[in-house]
Formats: C-alpha cells, sequence, structure tokens
C-alpha cells in the first residue's frame, strides 16, 4: 500500500497530579469526581459515612496489655538478627547501622511475642476470608504524597474489587486469576470493570519457610511508607504474610474508554452492587474500590478445579508432543473466563502459550469477527477489552458469526493452524464458540477431528452440558459438516498419512457461579457491548502513549491511499459494484494482504468475492476522495507494514455509535448520522446470504 501521510505536529499537554491530600488512618470522605461517580454513588457515599458515625462495622474486643517483664523472657529472635536477604534493590537490613530501625523494632518488640503474634488488639481479624471493613483500615498504609498504598496480606486472604491499579508483590506471593505474582517481577495491570466478574487478589503461603520476615519487610515499608503508617503495618508481619504496592492505573486505554459519556463509569461498581462497596478506604483515590464478601467474585467449582489441575499436569509432565486443548460450551457458560485462568496458570510455569481463537462473537484479542493465532507470553488480568493486541496470523472473516458461510470458517480454521510452526512446544488452547446446536455442533465435531487434540473441555450448567458429550467414543459415529465416520485426524488431512485416529482426554466442566447460562442484563454487561469495547480498545490505539486530554479520532490525521493501489471487498452481504463506496464510507475495515498484486486500469479495484487471506490490523476508512482517487484510512498500523497492504475489506462489525455521535470537540452538524432513513424501502437493508445449507433446487443433484 502506497500512503503518504502529512507531517503533523504533536502537541504536549501537561500532566495532571494527583491531589495531595494528607490524613491519619484514611483518607478523608470522597466525593463523586475521585471515583468518576454519578450523582448515585455520590448519595451512597454520603449515606455510608452517616452510618459509619452513627455505629461502628467491628466490634473491638479488649486484652490486657502485654507486661515488660513477659517480652524480656520471650525476646524475638529475629530483632536482632542481621540478614542478608535483598528487597527490590535495597540494601541488607542492619540493625547496629540504622538508629531509627532499632527505634522501631523496641517499640515493635513490645507487641510480639517470641513466635511474632500482635496481642495488641490489631491482630484479631486476621484470618482467612475477604478483607473489608476495619480489617482493611488495619492492614493497608497510605502514602498521600506519592499516591500509592501498601497492604499487608496473610495466607488465604483476600481481597475483591472494583476498578484499576498497578500491582507490584514487595514481599511473598499473591495470586490474580491463577497468575502467581512474586517479590521482585515487574508491576501487573489489574483491569476489574462492572463488565466482568469483579477480580480478587490472593495471598499465598510463602515458598520459603526460613526467611526472617520482619527483618526482610522492615526495609521495604520504609522506602515505600512514613513513620505512622510503617510502625502499624510492622505489626501486621507474621509467618507467611505479603506485601503488595497498589498505584494509580492511567493509560492511553482507560482515558479514551471513560472520555464516552456512556463508558465514563465503566471502572466503578454497576448498580447492583453499590451497597456492597466499600467506599471509605485507604485505598480511596487510587481507583480502587474494595467489596464486601456478599458479593461474589470468580467462583470455581470442584470440576472446574480438577479439569485446570489435569490440564495443567499434563503440560507440565512428560507429553508425546505438545498439549493441544479445545475449550466447548453453550454460550455464557464461562469457556473465557475459564480459557484466561488456564493461560495464566500455564504460565507460571512456561515462557508462552499458543491461542486459536475460534469465536468470532467473543474474541479475546481482537475485534470481533477475526479468526486468529497469538501466542501469549504476559499473564491475562482483565477481560478481553484491556488485552488488545496483534496476533501472530490473522484472517478476517467479518461477522460475529459463522452462520452464512461454514465452509470458509472451517478453511479459515485449518490456514491458520498451518501457518503455526510444528516445532513448536508450547502448549496451544482452542476456543471455540456457544453454538452448540445443529450447525454449530457439526463445527465442533469438525474441529475436533481436524486438530490433534490431547483435551477437550466440554463446559456445561445445570448437570448437562446442552448438547451431547464430546468424548472419543461419541466421535467414532459423529457426522460433522465436512467429515464423517470414520474419524479423519488432522495428520491424516496435512501430512496425507493414514493413521488411526487420535484419541484424548474428554474433561466435562460443571459451571456454577450466579447467572450461568444467562446473558447480563445490566450495564455493559451484554455481548454486543463487549464486542463494541474490544473494538474502541482497538481504536485507542491511536491515542498518544503521553499523558494528556483525549484527542477525538475526526481531529487525527489520515493516511491517503489511492484507489489503484488497493481492492476493495464487501465480504459479508452482496454489493452492487456501483454502491461499494457508499457502504465503505466511514466503516470498519480489515486491512488485508491479497497473495496476488492488484492491478488496476486507472480505476478502484473491486472484489468479487471474500477471500481467504491474512488480515494485519483494522482502519476506519472515514473518507473517500473521487476527484482525486484517494481512500483516507484512519489506523494505529505501523506504516513499515502497512505498505504490504494491498485489500480493504468491509465486514458486518460496525463501529460504535458513540464514535460517530458523542466525541468531544465537534460542532455543527455530525456527518455519516442521520435520523431521516427507512428500512421499509426496497434496498435499504442488506442482504443476507447463508451458505451452509444446501439449496432445495440441489437437493436432487
Amino acid at each position: 500500500m502506497k500512503v503518504n501521510k502529512p507531517t503533523q505536529t504533536k502537541s504536549r499537554a501537561r500532566s495532571q497530579k494527583w491531589k495531595d491530600v494528607r490524613g491519619k488512618r484514611c483518607r478523608p470522605p470522597i466525593n463523586s469526581s475521585e471515583l468518576n461517580s454519578s450523582p448515585v454513588m455520590a448519595r451512597m457515599i454520603q449515606e455510608h459515612h452517616v452510618s459509619v458515625k452513627k455505629k461502628p462495622t467491628v466490634k473491638r474486643l479488649k486484652k490486657k496489655a502485654k507486661s515488660i517483664s513477659d517480652s524480656k523472657k520471650n525476646p524475638p529472635q529475629s530483632a536482632v538478627k542481621k540478614s542478608n536477604a535483598q528487597a527490590n534493590g535495597n540494601s541488607a537490613f542492619s540493625m547496629d547501622n540504622d538508629s531509627n530501625d532499632s527505634q522501631e523494632w523496641k517499640e515493635y518488640s513490645q507487641f510480639v511475642h517470641g513466635n511474632g503474634v500482635d496481642t495488641s488488639g490489631d491482630l484479631e481479624d486476621v484470618k482467612p476470608g475477604r478483607l473489608e471493613g476495619e480489617s482493611l483500615h488495619h492492614c493497608t498504609g497510605r502514602n498521600d504524597q506519592q499516591n500509592h498504598a501498601v497492604l499487608v496480606m496473610q495466607k488465604d486472604q483476600t481481597l475483591c474489587f472494583r476498578g484499576k491499579c498497578f500491582l507490584t508483590c514487595l514481599y511473598g506471593r499473591v495470586e490474580v486469576m491463577g497468575f502467581t505474582i512474586e517479590e521482585g517481577q515487574e508491576s501487573y495491570p489489574l483491569f476489574s470493570p462492572a463488565s466482568h466478574c469483579p477480580l480478587t487478589i490472593r495471598a499465598l503461603q510463602s515458598s520459603d519457610q526460613t526467611r526472617d520476615d520482619r527483618s526482610e519487610v522492615l526495609p521495604i515499608l520504609r522506602k515505600y511508607l512514613p513513620s505512622a503508617s510503617r510502625k502499624r503495618l510492622l505489626k501486621r508481619i507474621m509467618s507467611n504474610s505479603s506485601v503488595i504496592l497498589l498505584e494509580p492505573m492511567e493509560t492511553p486505554l482507560t482515558r479514551f474508554l471513560t472520555s464516552f459519556t456512556d463508558l465514563s463509569e465503566l471502572f466503578s461498581p454497576p448498580m447492583s452492587e453499590l451497597m456492597s462497596a466499600v467506599l471509605d478506604t485507604p485505598l480511596n483515590g487510587l481507583g480502587m474500590i474494595p467489596l464486601v464478601s456478599n458479593i461474589e467474585g470468580l467462583n470455581m467449582s470442584k470440576s472446574y478445579r480438577e479439569a485446570l489441575n489435569t490440564v495443567v499436569s499434563a503440560c507440565r509432565g512428560d507429553m508425546d508432543g505438545c498439549a493441544v486443548i479445545l475449550v466447548c460450551g453453550t454460550k455464557n457458560v464461562g469457556k473465557s473466563t475459564f480459557i484466561r485462568i488456564l493461560i495464566n496458570t500455564l504460565l507460571n510455569h512456561t515462557t508462552s502459550v499458543d491461542y486459536l481463537e475460534g469465536d468470532l462473537g467473543q474474541t479475546e484479542f481482537t475485534p470481533a469477527g477475526c479468526l486468529s493465532l497469538s501466542t501469549v507470553r504476559e499473564p491475562l488480568l482483565g477481560p478481553p477489552f484491556t488485552h488488545q493486541c496483534t496476533p501472530e496470523h490473522m484472517i478476517y472473516y467479518g461477522q460475529s458469526s459463522c452462520e452464512s458461510d461454514l465452509d470458509r470458517y472451517l478453511e479459515s480454521l485449518k490456514s491458520l493452524w498451518r501457518r503455526r510452526s510444528q516445532s513448536r512446544e508450547a502448549p496451544v488452547i482452542i476456543n471455540t464458540m456457544g453454538w452448540v446446536k445443529g450447525f454449530g455442533f457439526q463445527l465442533l465435531v469438525d474441529m475436533i477431528r481436524f486438530f490433534p487434540l490431547s483435551h477437550v473441555v466440554q463446559l456445561g450448567h445445570g448437570g448437562t452440558t446442552q448438547c451431547a458429550a464430546l468424548s472419543p467414543e461419541f466421535l467414532r459415529t459423529a457426522h460433522g459438516h465436512q467429515t464423517h465416520p470414520p474419524a479423519q485426524t488432522a495428520m491424516d488431512e496435512f501430512t496425507e498419512s493414514h493413521s488411526p485416529p487420535r484419541s484424548y482426554t474428554h474433561l466435562i466442566v460443571q459451571a456454577e457461579f450466579q447467572g450461568v447460562g444467562r446473558q447480563g442484563t445490566a450495564k455493559h454487561q451484554r455481548t454486543n457491548e463487549h464486542r463494541e469495547l474490544s473494538l474502541l480498545a482497538y481504536l485507542s490505539q491511536l491515542q498518544s502513549p503521553d499523558p494528556g486530554p483525549v484527542r477525538p479520532l475526526h481531529s487525527l490525521t489520515p493516511y491517503q491511499v489511492p484507489h489503484t493501489a488497493v481492492a476493495l471487498g464487501v465480504i459479508h452481504c452482496e454489493v452492487v459494484p456501483s454502491h461499494m463506496f457508499y457502504a465503505a464510507n466511514a466503516s470498519l475495515v480489515g486491512l488485508c494482504c491479497l497473495g496476488e498484486k492488484v492491478t488496476s486500469r486507472g480505476g478502484p479495484v473491486m472484489l468479487s468475492q471474500a477471500p481467504i487471506c491474512p488480515c494485519v490490523g483494522f482502519g476506519v476508512l472515514r473518507g473517500v476522495d473521487m476527484a482525486r482517487g484517494l481512500y483516507f484510512l484512519l489506523t494505529p498500523v505501523d506504516p513499515s507494514i502497512l505498505r504490504k497492504v494491498n485489500c480493504l475489506l468491509l465486514g458486518a462489525i460496525s463501529l460504535p455509535s458513540c464514535i460517530l455521535t458523542t466525541q468531544s470537540g465537534f460542532e455543527g452538524e455530525k456527518p455519516y448520522v442521520t435520523t431521516d432513513y427507512s428500512f421499509d424501502v426496497t434496498g435499504a437493508g442488506k442482504l443476507r446470504v447463508f451458505k451452509g445449507m444446501t439449496r432445495p433446487s440441489q437437493m436432487g443433484m
């Protein structure tokens, strides 16, 4: 693709600094702006503070103060023991060289038995379970100057929250969605929006039981907390304690999404959780809102955990080749969540996991309508729209369902599998659609036969799988859309050999979370909204990485692409060639690379049928200049890759309406938007063609 991009000066806005608010144990009462809240949220906050003043949330028990003589009988051995351990680059702790530390330990020793347990009353709430209320205040220290918080967690304690933040493990280990975060690792972004199940941070048992916890934690706390908070948290340090750092997070993604009015409260608790949100905590202003225990986080059933353990154990063991796991099940049963947890758990033991996307409607790494092959090297600590990236190989199908052309769907998956390096030893996870009836079930049968699977994980709910169990015995007699008994394996098809059908382990998982099998009805929880979030997240890559105001898409400078340099095709319906430009204008297009060279006779090039070809990304065709023969294209794809593009494909994946109607900074009449339109006029709507069913005229052929 030949592109010409005018020079453009970047305007740098001053970075916004967090407001420096000082307090004692916790932050002052928050307002609606700190939480991106609605008037309803503000009212809930005020009512919460009134109730807190009237009655304490936790009844504190009084214990007799420990005498000095008892402390001398059982002095804390680790208080004077030198340690050579390093903590995130800090020098080793030494009692002799730091008088401040010595004084702090003298005060600390008055509250500590020889076994390291505080008897002053502050540790009465140290027990496994959800951190909320007073217990959350006691174990959290706040640094208002640097606007971060340090949280001390004991083994099996959890923090369930809404919002977003950076998490750094300073000491010990914690787990989020199956991924273990240990000290010395980088900071990880956590996303817990209202569109999905809230995230839960869980403290794990220490991997080294011989460590001197208190002497190693002290220099860490001194680095991140003022003296008062540091002394209070020192009393919380016990065996198997974990210490995490929580920091606010603002990225081009979050700034762009929350710039739209309908998404301004995306990272706040939904209405159903407002009464359960803990609004007055030391975490205020960090972008995190803790939830109390009556709000259920991720709920994994017994069969859920057993399936995860079985697959992970097989991947870690000595298998004949790499593990290939296909995950299937009906809609809204938790396939995507299961896959994210499986990927995160596998990343604890391997450097990468291959992921083959077979679900057109709920894609993981791309906007909807794509089939792709990705290599995952980083944990997935949020819903799909928070980790959009460019896969290694991608094919643009152009629709959120494959029912109109089953063969092109299967052939696209085969093409992606052929592109995968067969020498790789990374485990492969294959995602499937929630269509498990009729033709959808036949596609599942085909996919199990096409790929050399080692495991089939079938999710169901209510004691059933909502379709026949896809066991190896059932596959011997089942009929697919393209395959029929005896079973044909992927090895037979790709190598033209005739080996016996390969067996696999069939695992049935019963999902037991609240609302299983039903689509969410709250704001941001419907499947079409999830698709829009993923597309908006992709377009957020057009924003500058530097802090500053959001730039509307209509203010960005587009690429100029000659009509003769690329072919234009519509792949989801039939469009008269003379109407191609009308259909494609102000639409999302896939940027694809045809195998053959595009030749033009001086005018635009139109495709007559949908090709199966590589796709490198997406763009918004924001204008067509017929006089100069140019397309005006907005895309985050790098120019070096953009030069290889010779085809623009238009599918049924449309731009979210907020892109055209609610972007800031636009004055006057909005282009591409009209209310004076009637679908009753002949030809006003798209013509849908179903290619999966044999026509009556072809029955006798």
